[in-house]
């Protein structure tokens, strides 16, 4: 966004391809926000970061407002475009859709900090069934609007002038705000075995060290591995895969099988096991056979110095 100010224009005419001359390296406007990020994660009430959730899907909304406002006009016939993709593309799709719902992990924290636990599982349905449906749309009117030209992220596609340089800038924010909310899962998993290995007296700077160096981790993740739509796809057949689809129907076995489970409870937990676990395999390869191979400078992604 940065590198296209100077080409940014009012007129939002289709994105143009555009050779920018980049004015830092990608690299550098990471590092850049890092230590916001390390503030950022000090916050440890789940409350007080609702308040940053609160404000990351403010702007998220308004963000997605304006690329369906974009994407419902003039929509090409779609006839032309493949019904069925190679099967190495539905590998990579199965990690991207399965990583949609990596907020799995935060499932138990949110409902042990509610008010009314007992109203938690409305709340999760109602707010599953939104998400699955603004995916769903999303991503049906955003490929038949551009087609086989869709890149990692459907704003590269938005055209180059400041209203729609604005979606970009909102889901800056919308993330930045919400590092800290996904943060707390592994902070919480990691940081107490770590603080019980020393004293009390260095409880809060160990805590403090901890949460620095995850942050650093993860920056330096995303510094080495400049593919976005492959990260993604690996993270979901990973970890996501497990978390969503092999660990909770194992758990619900191995947990109530000595109270007589029916027959159809059992085949159903065996059968999402091993579709996770065909997906957490096939789509892992899949995604580390593409992130091995040599960049494609001519693709636009995240971190690419070109924009279509």
């Amino acid at each position: 966004m940065v590198e296209e100010a100077h080409v940014t224009s009012n007129n939002c005419q289709p994105r143009k391809i555009l050779e920018l001359t980049p004015i830092l390296d990608i690299r550098f406007y990471m590092l850049t926000i890092l230590p916001f990020v390390v503030l950022l994660v000090f916050i440890q009430n789940l409350r007080m970061l609702s308040i940053f959730s609160t404000l990351a899907n403010i702007t998220t909304l308004g963000s997605m407002a304006l690329i369906f406002e974009y994407i419902i006009k003039e929509i090409p016939d779609p006839s032309s475009l493949p019904l069925m993709a190679s099967w190495k593309t539905f590998l990579l799709f199965f990690g991207t859709a399965i990583f949609t719902f990596e907020g799995v992990g935060m499932v138990l924290p949110l409902k042990n900090q509610m008010k009314h636990p007992q109203h938690f599982s409305f709340v999760l349905y109602l707010g599953m069934s939104l998400v699955i449906i603004l995916y769903i749309c999303l991503g049906t009117l955003g490929y038949m609007k551009f087609g086989s030209s869709t890149q990692a992220s459907i704003t590269l596609n938005l055209p180059n002038c400041w209203l729609y340089q604005s979606v970009k800038l909102m889901y800056s924010i919308g993330i930045f705000f919400t590092y800290a909310l996904q943060f707390h899962v592994p902070a919480e998993i990691i940081i107490p075995f770590v603080i019980s290995q020393v004293s009390d007296s260095w409880t809060l700077l160990i805590d403090l060290s901890v949460r620095t160096a995850l942050v650093c981790l993860t920056c330096v993740s995303a510094i080495l591995i400049p593919r976005l739509d492959l990260v993604i796809s690996f993270v979901g057949s990973v970890s996501s895969s497990a978390l969503a689809l092999i660990i909770p129907p194992l758990l619900e076995l191995i947990t109530f099988y000595p109270e007589d489970m029916s027959c159809v409870t059992i085949a159903k937990d065996i059968m999402i096991s091993i579709l996770g676990l065909l997906g957490c395999v096939f789509g892992t390869y899949q995604a580390l056979y593409e992130l091995i191979q040599p960049i494609n400078h001519s693709i636009a992604n995240s971190t690419g110095l070109l924009g279509k």
